[in-house]
């Protein structure tokens, strides 16, 4: 072994044995437990790997390797998303650096650029996976837009589209006026922004049509939709304009009559009371419309230009330059009656930045929310989302945390038809063909449509511009990976899969599709159980942005950056001199000396040590150079096994073994570490898992265990049995610790195993598929783990005594005790030399009941009062100061354990041992405290 551990040694090497081996394959055919799968939630094939990446991937790997090394048939499915709207806009920016568009290209080739750029540099996030360790695999990996993948997306689409659950429509669509397209409500990012609330004066009309002296006084943060008004709404309560419903209103600079509705979507209290109504350009407006039966007028070009729906004087002008002639208009015409200041949520493309508008245009279809169809053939809410709710509702879904089931149920029962069109280029193209009475035919190619309709050759078609939704696609992710429609051996063996791990975010946009999706297709859930994670923030809280200055590279912890660097790569492409300015200080306060290497392992370990069941975790380097630490404290524990070991006798042949003490307590103590581990792993709680596992290798094994065991090492006139079973101890615990960290951090555990397996006698070419460690309930042994808390207590007293003290730790030291029972002098006799080496005792005496104890430093171990006569030892003032200290604590925890006995709602609600635990505790403490006071009027008589 090396001296000392180098991530980078080991990481590159492993991970290329494991792959290159196939050890990231699963047999389907393997006995043993239930196979198990997890699709991984594809990434966009344009992307780079991301904290939030890094940390679901973590997540998921550990999963998958403690299921390989439980025995499953275990797949971890591997792939990427097409991306369609941030595919294309990658692909678009480089042309537009040649000045060049897609349109000059044409369609066909310009897809033909996008499949030269997706082969060149599409492998990106698949590359830097498996720098973080995913043992996915990646023989099989997937692209959405791979040729089985786009038939399973057409079959979809043919199948929905033939029962009716499929249609187009004119509805409202988030409509992107850069992209061109319809986006979805998960590409939309809505922040707050200063506006304004014009009060804009709408005459009322006469009978006959013409202007009365009355006014509507409307409110509005978007004068420039009044040239689509087709109606002013008020509350049907509102004393204030009852009289005037039903009336007529001019629309100013129109012209056009449109009435006085009432609606309870009105809220009285808003601006004015009077909203102007404007249907074909706000989704709340669109319902209204709906319920009122009122015409929809487009105003807006697909740029966000009026049109010809509008009065001339405006036709050809941007949305927002509209607006600015509108409200000088309305100001000329003394139609403009205030302009107050107003913040309101401002919806923009997440990739444009665009302000999105809804827009009314044609568009596909899924049917969420109809049960019956016309022709009384089940509709989509019976169809489709109703299984989705009662398979969770039922339990055969089950989503942790628990409370996010709420989510998805609300969300469900309130949904409304999935808009599945885009009008890009890049994506699986819509399966239906036009004739030129624009019939439409829907088909797997446009000779079956051909085929199936009688269609001439002769007789031109043309296929449908627009491109599914990358949700769709993403929607068939679990089956269609799997080979689906065919009924392959995978998908047989591995779906359902079982378990989904992925963010709060998407539980609408794909997670239920999916369940929808999959139920509808197979007739099965595609998971059992829906792991729900939190968001990765910084130290502070904050969500991580480029804007902020404040976003981590993984890669850049695994492998360390410096701060020029740092600098560099964060404000790498930033036009805004400020904003560059701005994350080069906010980067030099952060990380003044850059960041250092922390490997993967250490990285993987922090991630799960954080993952609290549905909270977000704040990631500071603090955590990640701790765990770092933890790599270094194996890697030393596994050197000082081997060179105690490698070469001699560890107990493999049938010669007799002897375990002392320590050998029965941190077996013991494995046991227990192993079930809680499974326990907590089991129920998605690395956090817990991660730190009992840290807890044993570090605080049991590597601080206790292998000083105790040096003291049988050292001893010339140790029995050879004795010594046997301190060897074997020593490298079969190791090696089982080892196999309990594997999943968190595959490669130093790895490495580390090949070389300590073969002394423990565990044989086989990997750790991976070594049996992953399973408490023996018959070795776990309470009396040796009381002993040794008592041991370890009496050597822990005498260190803090040295440490309060400034007493060097290589002198000897001479202890009295009082009050020492029977079991604390048959612990004593038993275990002597663990406390004469760990302790550095020079003598020991026992006090006579009553007799004084000298002028002494003191520790308390239950009864047994441990003191360390203070002449020539100490200075006296020090002790004083140290002594004041420990009162101060005691009594402070006196006081919180007799603050909570004396609340009787803690008495009667508590268990019976709790309490009965704490009262005991507090009585402790009070004897504790005499015992001080003692010790601190003795020292101060000196």
């Amino acid at each position: 072994m090396d001296k000392s551990y180098e991530p980078h040694a080991i990481e590159s090497r492993w991970y290329a044995f494991w792959e290159d081996g196939g050890h990231f394959r699963p047999d389907p055919a393997q006995s043993g437990e239930a196979p198990y799968c997890i699709m991984i939630p594809p990434p966009n094939v344009t992307g780079t790997l991301h904290m939030g990446h890094a940390f679901q991937d973590t997540l998921m790997d550990v999963l998958t390797r403690y299921h390989r090394m439980r025995g499953a048939p275990t797949l971890w499915q591997p792939g990427t998303d097409h991306a369609g709207i941030a595919t294309q806009m990658v692909v678009e920016r480089q042309l537009s650096a040649e000045s060049r568009s897609r349109h000059d290209l044409g369609r066909d080739a310009f897809l033909e650029r996008v499949w030269q750029w997706k082969a060149e540099s599409g492998n990106t996030i698949s590359r830097q996976l498996r720098r973080m360790g995913a043992s996915a695999d990646w023989s099989r990996e997937r692209f959405t837009m791979d040729e089985g993948l786009s038939a399973a997306v057409t079959e979809v689409f043919v199948r929905l589209h033939e029962e009716g659950l499929i249609y187009r429509g004119k509805r409202l669509v988030n409509w992107d006026p850069v992209l061109h397209t319809a986006i979805s409500d998960l590409e939309v990012v809505s922040e707050e922004e200063a506006g304004s609330l014009w009060h804009i004066r709408y005459p009322i009309a006469d009978g006959e049509g013409r202007p009365t002296p009355q006014v509507l006084i409307v409110a509005t943060t978007r004068p420039e939709t009044l040239l689509g008004d087709t109606a002013v709404a008020v509350h049907p309560e509102d004393e204030r304009y009852r009289h005037l419903i039903g009336r007529q209103v001019l629309l100013p600079l129109t012209g056009r009559l449109i009435p006085i509705i009432a609606d309870d979507y009105v809220d009285p209290a808003f601006g004015t009371g009077c909203v102007k109504i404007t249907p074909a350009h706000d989704f709340n407006d669109h319902a209204v419309g709906s319920r009122h039966d009122l015409p929809l007028i487009n105003i807006f070009t697909i740029d966000a230009r009026i049109n010809e729906a509008a009065p001339t004087a405006y036709q050809g002008l941007d949305r927002f330059d509209a607006r600015a002639r509108i409200v000088a208009d309305l100001e000329t015409q003394g139609l403009l009656e205030a302009v107050k200041p107003h913040r309101l949520m401002v919806p923009r493309g997440d990739r444009t930045g665009a302000v999105i508008e809804p827009y009314l245009t044609d568009q596909w279809y899924v049917d969420l929310t109809r049960e019956t169809q016309p022709d009384g053939r089940p509709g989509g809410l019976a169809a489709i989302t109703r299984p989705a709710i009662a398979a969770v509702q039922e339990g055969r879904i089950r989503i942790v945390p628990e409370n996010w089931a709420k989510t998805y149920f609300q969300w469900l029962e309130n949904i409304q038809d999935w808009c599945i069109s885009r009008q890009i280029w890049w994506g699986h193209r819509i399966p239906a063909w036009y004739d030129e009475h624009d019939a439409v035919y829907v088909g797997h190619s446009e000779a079956e449509v051909r085929a199936r309709h009688g269609i001439a050759p002769e007789q031109v078609l043309r296929q449908d511009e627009d491109v599914l939704d990358t949700w769709f696609s993403s929607a068939l992710w679990p089956f269609s990976t799997l080979g689906w429609p065919e009924q392959t051996p995978e998908l047989r063996a591995f779906y359902p899969t079982s378990v989904l791990v992925t963010g709060f975010d998407i539980i609408f946009f794909w997670v239920a599709r999916m369940i929808m999706m999959g139920l509808k297709f197979t007739g099965e859930v595609p998971f059992r159980e829906v792991y729900i994670h939190g968001l990765v923030r910084d130290a502070e809280g904050q969500k991580m942005s480029k804007s902020k200055g404040n976003v981590l590279d993984p890669i850049d912890l695994i492998d360390g950056i410096t701060l020029p660097e740092l600098i560099a790569k964060r404000t790498s492409g930033l036009m805004q001199p400020q904003m560059a300015q701005k994350i080069e200080q906010a980067t030099k306060r952060q990380f003044p000396d850059g960041i250092p290497a922390f490997g993967t392992d250490a990285l993987r370990y922090t991630f799960c040590s954080l993952a609290s069941t549905g909270r977000d975790i704040k990631f500071d380097l603090g955590r990640i150079e701790g765990y770092r630490n933890f790599c270094n404290k194996l890697w030393n524990a596994a050197r000082f096994v081997l060179m105690n070991c490698e070469g001699q006798d560890t107990g493999l042949n049938d010669a007799p073994v002897t375990l002392g003490l320590a050998e029965r307590w941190i077996i013991s103590r494995l046991q227990r570490t192993e079930a809680t581990v499974r326990e907590q792993l089991d129920g998605y709680r690395f956090d817990l898992a991660a730190s009992a596992a840290y807890e044993f290798v570090w605080g049991e094994y590597c601080d206790w265990y292998l000083e105790l065991a040096k003291t049988t090492l050292q001893d010339a006139a140790a029995d050879a049995a004795v010594l046997r079973g301190t060897r074997r101890t020593l490298v079969r615990v190791l090696e089982t610790a080892l196999r309990l960290l594997h999943p968190f951090m595959p490669f130093i555990t790895e490495a580390l195993w090949q070389s300590v397996a073969p002394l423990a006698g565990r044989t086989g070419a990997t750790i991976m598929t070594a049996p992953y460690p399973t408490p023996d309930a018959s070795r776990i042994d309470a009396v040796a783990e009381a002993d040794m808390d008592w041991v370890m207590g009496f050597i822990l007293g005498i260190r803090r005594i040295r440490g309060e003290m400034d007493i060097a730790p290589s002198r000897p030291l001479p202890v009295c005790l009082q009050d020492a029972g029977d079991e604390d002098r048959r612990r004593l006799a038993a275990y002597r030399p663990y406390l004469d080496k760990l302790a550095r005792l020079e003598s020991v005496l026992f006090l006579s009941p009553g007799e004084a104890l000298p002028e002494a430093a003191l520790a308390i171990l239950g009864d047994l009062k441990i003191a360390v006569p203070l002449a020539g030892l100490i200075d006296v003032a020090a002790e004083l100061k140290r002594l004041d200290k420990q009162l101060e604590r005691t009594e402070k925890e006196l006081t919180g354990l007799t603050g909570r006995l004396e609340n009787p709602a803690f008495v009667e609600r508590a268990p019976a041992a709790v309490v009965e635990k704490e009262r005991a505790r507090a009585e402790q403490l009070r004897r504790e405290l005499a015992e001080l006071n003692a010790q601190s009027e003795r020292l101060a008589r000196l």
